[in-house]
C-alpha cells in the first residue's frame, strides 16, 4: 500500500509538473533596441504573452505585427509620437516574432488650455480647478496624465457646487517641430447647484421631517459631494436600513429660486427579528439568549430589543431601546433596564438595573458618552477582613447611582482586523452607594491599542495593548463587589479562567482589588489569503491600592489562528498559564469573531 501510494504522489507531481511545462507562457515577441528598463517592462507587459511558441514562420508573422501594433499604442501613449518600429522573424524551423524598437525623441507637455462652455463657472472655481490640473510644462506628454488631469478638473467642479459638470471632447495638439504635447480641456461646468430640501422615497415608516433635519446642509447652500455622502452614512448608522440612496435631483426639478432637492431612498430591513443562540464554556458554564428586535419605530429609526439571557454566571431579563441621531445628528440615546441574576466566585448580585446614555459620534468612528445609571438589590460577597486576615462573607441592600463618562477615538483601519492605526479609551465613573453602606467613589480606567504594519501588505502585524484602572476614594470591603477590578479570561489574560487573575482568598474565591494594569502583545502573520496565525503574551496584575501594583503580575502565553471572512475574522486562541497557581488550568481555549483587540 505505502508503495503504491509513492507511486500515485510520484505520478502526479509529475502530471503537474508537465502541465505547467506545457502551459509556461513566453512573450508573444521579443523587444530589441536601447530602451531604458521601465520602457521596456512596459513595452513588455504591453506585447502580452502567450501559451506556445508559433508553429510556422508565417503564425510568428503575424504574432510581430500584432505585437508592434500594441507597442506603437504604447509608446504614443507614454509620449514617444516619432518612434520607429520594424516587425521580423527570425529562424526556420524554431521561427522567433521579434519586434525591432527605437523610441526617438520624448515629446513634453506645453501650456494647458481650458476652453468653458457657457455658462462658464465663477473666478473662484476656475482658479482653484486650474491648480488642481497638476500639469506642468516640461513635463512628459503621456495621455494617462492628461485623461486624469480632466478627471481632477470635473471631481473639482463637483466639489465646488457645479454638480452637472461634464468634459466635452478634449483637443490635444501635437507639435512635431517643438516636440510638445498641448492638452486643450473642452469644459461645461454647468451651472452652479443651490441646495433645497429633501424627497424621501420609502415604503417604510420613516418620517420625512426626520430624516430633513439630518442633512448636514440647509436651504440655498451650495451643493457638496462630502455633505450628500454624510446623509447616507447618518442614515446607515441606523442599522435599521437595508439600502440607502441619497442623490442630487434631476435637473429639470430646480425651482424658480434656482434650487434642486435632493432625494433620499430607503429601502427598510425586515421590521422584527426573532434571535436565539446558545454557549458553552468549560470557565463559565451555559448560556441560552433569547432576544426580539423591532426596527424603526416611531418613524425615527429606532429600535426596541426585549428578551432574556439565561447562563451560569449572567442571567438578565428586559430590554433596551436605541434612539439614533436624538435632537441633532451623530447622537444616539439608548436606554435599558434589566433584571440581573449574577453568580461569579468572587460575588453572587440579584438587581434591577436603569440606564440611559447619550453617545455623541465624532467623525467616522469616534465617539463620547455620558450618562445614568441606577441599580438596586441584594449583593452576596466573600471578602477579605485585613484585621482578621480571614475570609468572610456578608449581604448586602444596595443602590447604586452612577454617573458615566466615557471617551473612545478610533484611529485604526478596520473594527475588527486592524493593520494599522492606534485606538484610545477612557473611562470616568463617579458613583454613590446607598442602603447598608454609604460610600461615595470615582472609578477610572483607561486602554490603548496600537497596530503596526511590518512589511508590504501588512502581511505581518505587530499589535499591543495597554489597560489601567483606579477606583479612587473607595475601600476594598465598602465598595461593591461588582464595581471591583477583575481580570483573566479570553478579553484581558489569556491563559486563565475568568476573574483567576486575581490573587485568592484563602477559601480560593478571588478578590477583587482597587487597581488593574494588563498589557498585551501580538504578532499576526498572514498565511495564504484566508489563513492568519497568531503568537501573543498577556500579563496582568490586580492591586488593593488605588495605584497598580505590579508585584503580583501572571503572564499567559499563547498561539491562535485567523479565519478570515468578508466581514471579519473568525479566531481560536489556546493558551498557556506561564505562572501557574493551584487550581489554574493547564490551558484555556477561546473562540470568537474578531481580533482579541
Amino acid at each position: 500500500m505505502t508503495s503504491r501510494l509513492h507511486i500515485l504522489l510520484a505520478g502526479a507531481a509529475l502530471w503537474v509538473l508537465a502541465g505547467q511545462a506545457a502551459h509556461a507562457a513566453e512573450p508573444k515577441a521579443q523587444i530589441r533596441g536601447e530602451i531604458d528598463a521601465e520602457l521596456r517592462r512596459k513595452l513588455e507587459q504591453a506585447v502580452g504573452q502567450v501559451d506556445a511558441a508559433p508553429s510556422s514562420r508565417f503564425e510568428a508573422r503575424r504574432r510581430a505585427r500584432g505585437a508592434m501594433e500594441a507597442a506603437e499604442a504604447l509608446l504614443r501613449s507614454e509620449g514617444y509620437y516619432q518612434s520607429a518600429l520594424q516587425d521580423e522573424v527570425e529562424g526556420e524551423d524554431k521561427p522567433v516574432a521579434i519586434i525591432t524598437v527605437t523610441p526617438g525623441r520624448r515629446f513634453m507637455l506645453s501650456d494647458v488650455h481650458i476652453n468653458w462652455s457657457a455658462p462658464p463657472p465663477d473666478a473662484d472655481t476656475a482658479r482653484a480647478t486650474f491648480e488642481d490640473i497638476q500639469l506642468k510644462p516640461g513635463e512628459p506628454g503621456r495621455a494617462a496624465d492628461v485623461l486624469a488631469a480632466e478627471g481632477r478638473i470635473v471631481a473639482t467642479l463637483t466639489r465646488e457646487g457645479y454638480a452637472d459638470a461634464r468634459a466635452e471632447p478634449r483637443r490635444v495638439v501635437v507639435d512635431h517641430a517643438s516636440f510638445t504635447v498641448q492638452p486643450n480641456f473642452n469644459i461645461a461646468s454647468g451651472a452652479l447647484v443651490r441646495l433645497d430640501g429633501i424627497q424621501v422615497r420609502t415604503r417604510g415608516p420613516t418620517n420625512p421631517d426626520w430624516v430633513a433635519n439630518l442633512a448636514p446642509w440647509t436651504k440655498g447652500d451650495r451643493y457638496d459631494p462630502e455633505d450628500v455622502a454624510e446623509l447616507e452614512r447618518r442614515l446607515l448608522d441606523t442599522g435599521v436600513y437595508d439600502g440607502v440612496g441619497v442623490s442630487l435631483a434631476p435637473i429639470e426639478e430646480t425651482d424658480a429660486e434656482g434650487l434642486r432637492p435632493v432625494v433620499v431612498s430607503l429601502a427598510d430591513r425586515p421590521r422584527s427579528l426573532l434571535e436565539a443562540g446558545a454557549t458553552y464554556s468549560t470557565a463559565e458554564g451555559a448560556g441560552v439568549d433569547v432576544f426580539q428586535t423591532r426596527y424603526n419605530r416611531f418613524g425615527r429609526a429606532a429600535t426596541l430589543k426585549y428578551g432574556g439571557r439565561f447562563a451560569s454566571i449572567d442571567s438578565r431579563l428586559g430590554g433596551e431601546a436605541s434612539f439614533p441621531h436624538w435632537r441633532r445628528p451623530g447622537r444616539t440615546l439608548k436606554l435599558s433596564s434589566y433584571l440581573v441574576n449574577e453568580q461569579t466566585d468572587a460575588y453572587d448580585r440579584s438587581a434591577i438595573t436603569v440606564s440611559a446614555d447619550l453617545s455623541q459620534r465624532i467623525g467616522k468612528t469616534s465617539y463620547f458618552t455620558y450618562g445614568l445609571g441606577v441599580d438596586a438589590g441584594q449583593y452576596t460577597e466573600y471578602r477579605f477582613d485585613p484585621v482578621t486576615q480571614a475570609p468572610i462573607t456578608f449581604d448586602r441592600d444596595l443602590a447604586i447611582l452612577t454617573g458615566r463618562a466615557i471617551a473612545f477615538m478610533d484611529r485604526s483601519n478596520d473594527p475588527l482586523d486592524p493593520t494599522r492605526g492606534f485606538r484610545l479609551y477612557v473611562s470616568a465613573q463617579p458613583t454613590a452607594v446607598a442602603g447598608e453602606d454609604t460610600v461615595l467613589f470615582l472609578k477610572t480606567e483607561g486602554q490603548a491599542t496600537a497596530y503596526l504594519p511590518l512589511q508590504d501588505g501588512a502581511k505581518t502585524v505587530l499589535a499591543g495593548r495597554a489597560r489601567i484602572g483606579s477606583i479612587i476614594g473607595g475601600e476594598e470591603l465598602t465598595v461593591p463587589s461588582d464595581r471591583l477590578f477583575y481580570s483573566g479570561g479570553g478579553g484581558s489574560v489569556r491563559g486563565y479562567s475568568y476573574q483567576s487573575i486575581n490573587p485568592r482568598l484563602p477559601n480560593n474565591k478571588p478578590r477583587g482589588g482597587l487597581s488593574l494594569f494588563e498589557t498585551s502583545l501580538e504578532v499576526r502573520r498572514d498565511i495564504g489569503e484566508k489563513f492568519q496565525a497568531v503568537a501573543f503574551v498577556d500579563a496582568g496584575a490586580i492591586g488593593f491600592q488605588e495605584t497598580p501594583n505590579l508585584t503580583n503580575m501572571r503572564y499567559g502565553a499563547g498561539v491562535g489562528v485567523r479565519y478570515k471572512l468578508p466581514f471579519g475574522p473568525v479566531r481560536a486562541d489556546v493558551a498557556f498559564p506561564l505562572n501557574k497557581r493551584e487550581g489554574d488550568s493547564g490551558f484555556q481555549l477561546y473562540i470568537s469573531i474578531g481580533q482579541a483587540f
